[in-house]
Formats: structure tokens, sequence, C-alpha cells
């Protein structure tokens, strides 16, 4: 069976910055998955050499058996969240909305997520003059209006309100059922903590640990998986100091 991602001996520096060192990463599984780390960490980085934002400066990525490299078609496949959302803020709701589906030219079902999120009476709004977290519900409906086996959501509980909050949990916990694998960054553990199956934790551009949530509170002997971060940590400076001495 073909792995859904598969990523091998990913190297990506940014000058003499080295973002990421070799990462591998097999996911043969639909599920959720939370990718976490610090800042520099190159989560983010390995999110968009994913998406081919990013160009490594060696490695391969394959997405359902399809080979990246100078490919755009395998982007079909996946849906992408970003944490931050720069719309034209001239445009209202609506025309953004049928300018989204005009590009992406697949199948679109956006009615039920304007419902969901309550934005109908802002489609006639410019996006200028919406606040933040009505921006994040659009964007919401920008990603989710697309059926696709991939879905990496960057950050998506940025300004939500409970109610909204609630729904995305919901509407992710659905996709999983369905049968897709979702990607999430998040710095809010107790959502990760929520919806997670399993955690890719990048530390200095290395997988420094992979497993479901449960294994990784077991191996630190913590009660959530902040605690448990907050000890890897701790511990990894300690190794740190012990090699340089």
């Amino acid at each position: 069976m073909k792995n859904i991602i598969a990523v091998n001996k990913l190297h990506k520096s940014f000058g003499a910055n080295k973002v990421l060192r070799g990462v591998d990463l097999n996911i043969a599984t639909s599920g959720i998955i939370a990718v976490l780390g610090p800042n520099g960490s190159g989560k983010t980085t390995l999110i968009k050499s994913i998406l081919g934002m990013v160009l490594p400066n060696s490695g391969e990525i394959n997405v359902l058996g399809n080979n990246t490299k100078g490919e755009w078609k395998y982007k079909t496949d996946i849906t992408y969240l970003p944490q931050i959302a720069r719309f034209p803020e001239n445009l209202k709701v609506h025309e953004l909305i049928s300018m989204i589906k005009d590009l992406r030219g697949q199948v679109a079902n956006p009615e039920p997520l304007i419902e969901k999120f309550g934005l109908e009476e802002f489609l006639n709004q410019k996006l200028v003059n919406l606040s933040g977290g009505t921006k994040q519900k659009v964007n919401l409906v920008l990603t989710f209006m697309y059926d696709t086996p991939i879905v990496i959501l960057d950050e998506p509980t940025t300004g939500l309100d409970p109610v909204a909050l609630l729904s995305l949990k919901g509407m992710i916990q659905e996709m999983k059922k369905q049968g897709k694998t979702i990607l999430i960054t998040s710095h809010i553990m107790q959502f990760v903590e929520e919806v997670a199956d399993d955690i890719i934790f990048l530390l200095e551009g290395i997988i420094h640990f992979r497993g479901s949530v449960g294994s990784l509170k077991e191996k630190y002997q913590a009660n959530n998986i902040e605690q448990s971060i907050a000890k890897m940590l701790i511990a990894s400076e300690k190794h740190v100091k012990q090699a340089s001495n």
C-alpha cells in the first residue's frame, strides 16, 4: 500500500541556517496528526515543503505515491489553511469565495459552511471591514468547501470564538471518519490533545518524537501534552549540555 505522505532525507537551509536536517517521515494511514515544535524547529518549513511552497535542498517527497518534485497536480489532493490569510481586502466575502472557486476549478460546497459559521450577514461586506475572527471563519470556509483526501491546517483556532471552535473540532472529527489525513500545527496544546491521534515533534530540524498522544504522555510520565513536551525539552537540553562537556 502506498504511503499517503512519504518524506525521505529532507534537507533545507536558509543561508547558514539549517532548518531541516534529513527528515524522514512516512504517513501510511488516515487520521489526525499534530506537527509540533518550538519556533524555528522546522515544522512550518516541513509543511510548506510538502505543499511545494518551499523547495528543499535535497531529499524526496511523495504524496499519494506521486513524487512532488516539479509537479503541481498532486496539490489538487490537498486543502491548505494558512496561519495568516492574506485576502484582497477590497473584495467582498462572496466575491472572494467565487474567485477561489474559479481559480481552483474543483467542485466546491461553501453554502453549508457559510451557515455553520454564521457568515450570511457578512457576504456583502468587504474583507477590510471584518474582524480577525470573522476573517478566520471565511478562511475555514475556503478550506473546507473542498473534498480532498489530505487537509493541512496551520493554527486553525486563531481568533475563533467558542462556538466556532466547537464547530471546527466537530468538522475535523468528521473528516477523520471520512478517512482523510489531517495535519495540524497549533500552539494550543489543549486543542491538540482533544483532536490529535498522533504527534510529530520537531526540534532543530529533526523529528524528536513520533507516536500517539498516549505514548507521548507515557514516555514522559506526564498528565498532558504540555507537560510531556516540557519534559522532552528539558531532557534534550541536558543531553546537549552533556555532549558539549
